[in-house]
């Protein structure tokens, strides 16, 4: 059977600060400049997620995008929806927040949570308009 990726976006919005802890805050301003705003700042995000696997002969899916919908709602939207990623996500707990590490962080929460034959192939972040992160797992 052919293997075809299939994608779905889903969106959300979460507040964040860009920092690292153990630099003052004119170093971190340096470095991240805006985005090490001690008062935090938010972001609609938009989150593409992936999946590859041959096409079900009886369906013709790859995986039922429902879902994959409520998998992501589940495992991840749920947890960062209007919340902050520095202080309420759990997950994010240790980790500066950036959108390269929140993807990677993403892509944990969903991998192997997938049905038999099908495997997350690419996550695919957006912050803003005008950046984006990809991640393929490894």
């Amino acid at each position: 059977m052919p293997r075809v990726r299939v994608t779905r976006e889903v969106h959300f919005n979460a507040a964040h600060r860009v920092f690292n802890p153990a630099w003052d805050d004119a170093r971190n301003l340096e470095v991240f400049g805006g985005c090490a705003n001690p008062e935090w700042h938010g972001h609609n995000y938009e989150l593409f997620v992936t999946v590859e696997g041959e096409l079900d002969p009886e369906t013709g899916y790859v995986m039922d995008l429902r879902a994959l919908k409520e998998l992501v709602e589940e495992r991840v939207v749920a947890d960062v929806d209007h919340c902050n990623l520095n202080t309420q996500v759990p997950w994010m707990q240790g980790v500066i927040p950036s959108s390269e590490n929140f993807v990677v962080r993403i892509w944990e929460r969903l991998e192997g949570h997938l049905p038999a034959g099908v495997r997350l192939a690419r996550l695919t972040l957006w912050e803003t308009p005008r950046h984006y992160v990809e991640y393929e797992g490894g």
